[in-house]
């Protein structure tokens, strides 16, 4: 099959989630609550490439406080449906150091990629951690971590979607879905 008709595939097999007026709308809730919380705070705020892109851009423009921006590239999934161990390509700057910092990403699934992001930016100095997520998957067990700003909660299905993706595929749909029988 070419890699064409597997992304259509996936889109066929797929059930709306959130639309893309559902996302838009969580998306002023995320920037409403980090706006109160830490728009004093002249913060470093990080991107987890690359599901948060399409989130960190949207939301940048929300937050009406100075803010440093930069990236940091750690993933437990690549092509693959199902995590593995933390594959760091970017790590935080050393910039975290005594700085309040906001992570952004995609989604909080089981919670290790962001909590060994965490970890990493408090080894560094950091003095303070919060993240925000658009979406967050509620599971059955317990997380490591959980995030300060959720967009929308989701239950545990494969989803993509707005910087989530499916195998590579569909992270520039406006609006999120899953896989059927996940």
């Amino acid at each position: 099959m070419t890699d064409v008709k597997q992304a259509w595939r996936f889109l066929e097999e797929s059930d709306p989630i959130a639309s893309a007026e559902e996302v838009q709308a969580a998306l002023q809730r995320v920037a409403a609550g980090v706006n109160q919380h830490l728009g004093e705070s002249y913060p470093l705020v990080l991107a987890v490439m690359g599901g948060a892109v399409i989130f960190a851009g949207q939301i940048l423009p929300l937050l009406r406080f100075p803010l440093d921006f930069d990236y940091i590239h750690a993933s437990r999934y690549g092509a693959e449906t199902r995590g593995a161990n933390v594959d760091w390509r970017v790590t935080p700057p050393a910039s975290a150091r005594g700085r309040a910092v906001l992570v952004l990403d995609d989604i909080l699934d089981g919670g290790h990629t962001m909590a060994a992001i965490r970890e990493r930016l408090m080894q560094l100095g950091a003095a303070s951690f919060h993240c925000a997520v658009l979406v967050e998957k509620t599971l059955r067990g317990p997380k490591p971590i959980r995030a300060d700003f959720v967009g929308l909660r989701v239950e545990d299905r494969f989803v993509f979607g707005y910087g989530m993706d499916a195998k590579g595929y569909w992270r520039n749909l406006p609006e999120i879905r899953a896989m059927r029988g996940t």
